[in-house]
């Protein structure tokens, strides 16, 4: 029973907070380039106003570009029910699989891209090109450095991978640092910042099809993708920085590993705020050759566990 209120408290709180982490990861690269910047709750400011405001749809759009926005948000929140982040467990098990995360954080981007052919509208259509060819260089990255990490440790649960990870229950050591390298990338990737993508300009690389959007359908876009980031730095924690979550249900465990939890999370937006400001954006088509070299690592990784190293 306690597991059940947790795994409801876990995407409410995240709903919540997500636009004040967005914030604060804003605020960084502002005081990083000596600006001021905006307020960190400046994120909450725009939701707000983007509901007060009506929304707009083109004419020809249909059924996909008009339910992508309320898909998107439910699948962030579905996945933030099973994804271990507070606990060293899967509050859900049955969403906890890394192979159902993986799968389901592709089904938004699937919808998200469909949308724009859908706005009949020639920019967003590039932009939704381009949203499916990340997926398809990004995803396979971190299936195969998952796969690895699955077969050193004996189970495919994220929350069973992160404790054996943490208490050495596995073969293979180099094979996990080189898989742990790879998905760290990945998700670096997968977070749409520098060199690759600015996350919170809408006439970026990727983010095309955000162009068509208004009001409230923009609001729960922008509430969307700021979960999806904290959800995909939570898988991240979860497997191969376990330390510090709580290991029961009693309140004390729980404090600490809700304070551990948001050292992590501060720890990890600082350093991808550090990692774009030393960076330039580059061209879209240099994804690619980037993507293959984590493809390549995860590929050693599983070769490293053949090997027994």
């Amino acid at each position: 029973m306690n597991e059940i209120v947790l795994a409801i408290l876990q995407p409410v709180a995240l709903l919540l907070a997500a636009p004040l982490f967005s914030g604060v990861s804003r605020v960084l690269r502002a005081k990083m380039h000596t600006r001021k910047g905006p307020s960190i709750f400046q994120d909450y400011y725009d939701i707000l106003k983007l509901f007060k405001r009506e929304d707009v749809r083109t004419i020809d759009s249909g059924a996909p570009f008009r339910i992508m926005p309320v898909l998107y948000l439910a699948t962030v929140l579905l996945l933030a029910m099973g994804i271990p982040m507070v606990t060293r467990f899967c509050p859900i098990p049955a969403l906890g699989d890394f192979i159902v995360v993986v799968y389901m954080l592709a089904l938004p981007r699937f919808f998200f891209a469909l949308s724009s052919i859908d706005s009949s509208g020639s920019y967003p259509g590039v932009g939704g090109v381009r949203e499916l060819l990340a997926s398809a260089l990004i995803e396979p990255s971190m299936i195969i450095a998952l796969f690895a990490v699955a077969i050193a440790t004996g189970c495919s649960n994220i929350g069973d991978m992160g404790g054996a990870l943490s208490s050495l229950s596995f073969t293979s050591p180099i094979a996990m640092v080189v898989a742990a390298f790879a998905f760290c990338v990945a998700c670096y990737m997968e977070l749409g910042k520098l060199p690759y993508d600015v996350a919170e300009a809408e006439q970026e690389l990727q983010e095309g099809p955000l162009a068509e959007y208004s009001g409230p359908s923009l609001a729960f876009l922008k509430l969307g993708m700021s979960l999806k980031q904290i959800i995909v730095i939570s898988m991240l924690l979860a497997i191969f920085f376990p330390f510090g979550s709580a290991v029961d249900m009693t309140p004390a465990s729980l404090a600490l590993g809700l304070l551990v939890f948001f050292v992590k999370m501060s720890v990890v937006f600082t350093v991808c705020a550090l990692i774009e400001n030393t960076v330039v954006r580059v061209r879209f088509k240099l994804l690619s050759q980037h993507t293959w070299m984590v493809v390549g690592c995860s590929v050693l990784s599983l070769a490293f566990l053949v090997m027994g190293i």
